[in-house]
C-alpha cells in the first residue's frame, strides 16, 4: 500500500472555498480501493479545530514562523488528518485566506510556508509512526513543500495540482530569509518572479510531477493567454505535466437519494422539483426551460456576458435563476434585473442546500467561464439531467460534448458549448438551448445522456493512482 500525504489548505467537509476542498476531501477514499493510503495535512483553522475529537499529537516544532506549533493525528468524517495547530498562524477570524474585512492576511506567506514546512518534517521524520513515500501538494498554499523536500535533502518524489493558476502566493524578496529560502534558488530559473517570491512557481520548478485538473487546461496552461505569467515554466515542464479531470462524490450528488429534493430515478422526474424550485423564486409558469447559475460572480465566471445575453434568452420564454455572491457591481446588476424582469430570480448568498434543489429543478446549468481549469457544477448538472451551456474552454471542454448537429444525429451530446465566449454568441446558444427544449425527442436524448455520463471520481482516481505508482517505483 502506497502511502501519500496530501497537503492542502481546505478539505471538505472541514472548511471549502472551492472546488480544491471536494478534490482534497474526495481522493482518499476514492484511492484506498486502489492501494492507497492517503492522509491530510490542513491548517487548524478555528473551524477545523473545533471539528476534532479525539487526538494525539504526534510532532512539533519550537518556533513555526513565527511561535511554537504541533501536528495533531485525528481522524474526521472518514479522514485521516494531520491537523497543524499554530495559533499564531491560524486561530483569527475571517476565511482561511482574507480577514472580516476581505483583505489578504498579511502573513498568509508565512501561514502556508508553515504548512509546507510540516509537510516536509513529516516525509522526513514521520508523524506516530507513519512515513509518506510521496507528498501531494494543492496549489500555491501547499506548493513549498517540494521545494522544501528537495532543499532538506528528503529523499521523497512529490506531486504538485493546479487548481486555478490565478493565484500565486507571491511575497516580497525581503522575506527570504523569514520563509526559509536560500536566496540562490531567487533566480529565473527558481522561484523569483518578477522580482518578488512565488510560491506557485516554486512548486513548478521543484516538484517531481505537476497535475492539473483537466487534458484541455493542461494545454492551456502552456500559453500565455492562461498562464497568468507562467506559461514559460509549465512549457519547459509540458513533459511533466498530466491533466487530471476532477469527480464528484456521487453519493453526495444523487437524484434517486438526495435529501434535499423531490427524488428521481430519471429525467422524468424533474417536474415536480421544477415546480418547487420555480415556487421557492417565486418564478411564474412558463413554457420555456428554467436554467440556473450556481456560482461565484465574478468577471471569471463570465457572468457580465450573461447580463447581455439574457435578454434574448427571456424573450424566447426562457427563466433565470441565480444563486451567487461576489462582485458588489454584479450583485446589484443581477438584483436589478430580477427586480425589472419577472422570469428572472436571485439569491445573493450561498446555501449548499438550495444548490441541490437548483440541480433537481433545473432545465440548464449556465457556466459561462472566461477560463474554468475543471468546474463542477456542470458535473452537477449532467447528473440531475440539468443540461450544461459551457464555455469552450478547460475541463468544460473535456466534460460537455456539444450539441451539434453531428452529435446529435449519433446520440452523444450532452449540452452546448459556447464559443467564441462572447456576449452574442452566448445569446445565440442561449437561443438554441430554448429551440432544443421545445423539441421533446431532442430534449429527452440530451437528459438522457447527460444522467448516464460517468462523473464520479473512479477513473480520475485511477490516474492519480497509476501516477503515485510510476513516481514511487522510480524513487
Amino acid at each position: 500500500m502506497t502511502r501519500i500525504l496530501s497537503v492542502t489548505s481546505e478539505c471538505v467537509p472541514l472548511v471549502k472555498t472551492g472546488g480544491l476542498a471536494d478534490v482534497a476531501g474526495a481522493l482518499p477514499a476514492a484511492l484506498k480501493p486502489l492501494g492507497h493510503e492517503m492522509r491530510t495535512l490542513l491548517p487548524g483553522y478555528p473551524t477545523v479545530m473545533k471539528a476534532l475529537k479525539k487526538t494525539r499529537t504526534v510532532l512539533t516544532e519550537d518556533d513555526l514562523f513565527g511561535g511554537p506549533a504541533r501536528v495533531l493525528e485525528a481522524r474526521v468524517a472518514g479522514l485521516s488528518l494531520y491537523v497543524l495547530d499554530a495559533a499564531h498562524l491560524f486561530k483569527r477570524e475571517g476565511s482561511p485566506y482574507l480577514d472580516v474585512d476581505g483583505n489578504d492576511f498579511p502573513d498568509n506567506p508565512e501561514r502556508f510556508a508553515a504548512l509546507s514546512w510540516m509537510a516536509m518534517r513529516i516525509a522526513q521524520d514521520g508523524a506516530g509512526g507513519w512515513t509518506p513515500q510521496l507528498v501531494h501538494a494543492h496549489d500555491w498554499q501547499g506548493a513549498l513543500a517540494p521545494y522544501y523536500l528537495k532543499t532538506n535533502g528528503v529523499d521523497v518524489p512529490s506531486v504538485l495540482t493546479i487548481h486555478n493558476i490565478a493565484f500565486h502566493g507571491l511575497a516580497p524578496a525581503n522575506r527570504l530569509a523569514g520563509l526559509r529560502l536560500d536566496p540562490s534558488d531567487f533566480t529565473e530559473d527558481g522561484f523569483e518572479f518578477w522580482g518578488q517570491i512565488g510560491a506557485l512557481k516554486a512548486g513548478l520548478q521543484f516538484a517531481t510531477a505537476l497535475t492539473t485538473v483537466s487534458p484541455t487546461y493542461a494545454r492551456e496552461l502552456t500559453t500565455p493567454e492562461f498562464g497568468m505569467g507562467l506559461d514559460g515554466v509549465l512549457r519547459a515542464r509540458s513533459g511533466d505535466l498530466t491533466g487530471i479531470l476532477n469527480g464528484i462524490d456521487l453519493e453526495v450528488w444523487d437524484p434517486k437519494t438526495d435529501p434535499n429534493i423531490a427524488t428521481y430515478k430519471t429525467a422524468r422526474g424533474k417536474g415536480r422539483a421544477k415546480a418547487r424550485l420555480r415556487k421557492e423564486f417565486g418564478l411564474p409558469d412558463a413554457d420555456g426551460p428554467l436554467a440556473v447559475v450556481v456560482s461565484r460572480l465574478s468577471h471569471q465566471k463570465g457572468l457580465d456576458l450573461l447580463l447581455e445575453a439574457l435578454p434574448a434568452f427571456i424573450d424566447r420564454g426562457g427563466q433565470l435563476a441565480l444563486l451567487g455572491s461576489g462582485d458588489k457591481e454584479l450583485e446589484a446588476a443581477f438584483v436589478k434585473t430580477a427586480a425589472a424582469q419577472a422570469n428572472v430570480a436571485v439569491r445573493i448568498g450561498y446555501d449548499e442546500a438550495l444548490s441541490h434543489r437548483m440541480m433537481a429543478g433545473a432545465d440548464a446549468i449556465l457556466v459561462p467561464s472566461r477560463f474554468e481549469p475543471c468546474g463542477l457544477t456542470q458535473l452537477y448538472g449532467l447528473r440531475y439531467g440539468a443540461i450544461p451551456v459551457v464555455a469552450a474552454t478547460g475541463g468544460l471542454v473535456d466534460t460537455v460534448i456539444h450539441a451539434s448537429p453531428m452529435a446529435m444525429r449519433s446520440g452523444v451530446a450532452t449540452g452546448l458549448q459556447v464559443s467564441p465566449l462572447t456576449a452574442h454568441a452566448l445569446a445565440a446558444t442561449m437561443v438554441q438551448l430554448v429551440d432544443l427544449f421545445q423539441d421533446v425527442d431532442a430534449w429527452a436524448m440530451l437528459q438522457s445522456n447527460a444522467m448516464r455520463q460517468s462523473v464520479g471520481w473512479e477513473a480520475s482516481a485511477a490516474e492519480y493512482a497509476g501516477l503515485y505508482d510510476r513516481l514511487t517505483d522510480s524513487a
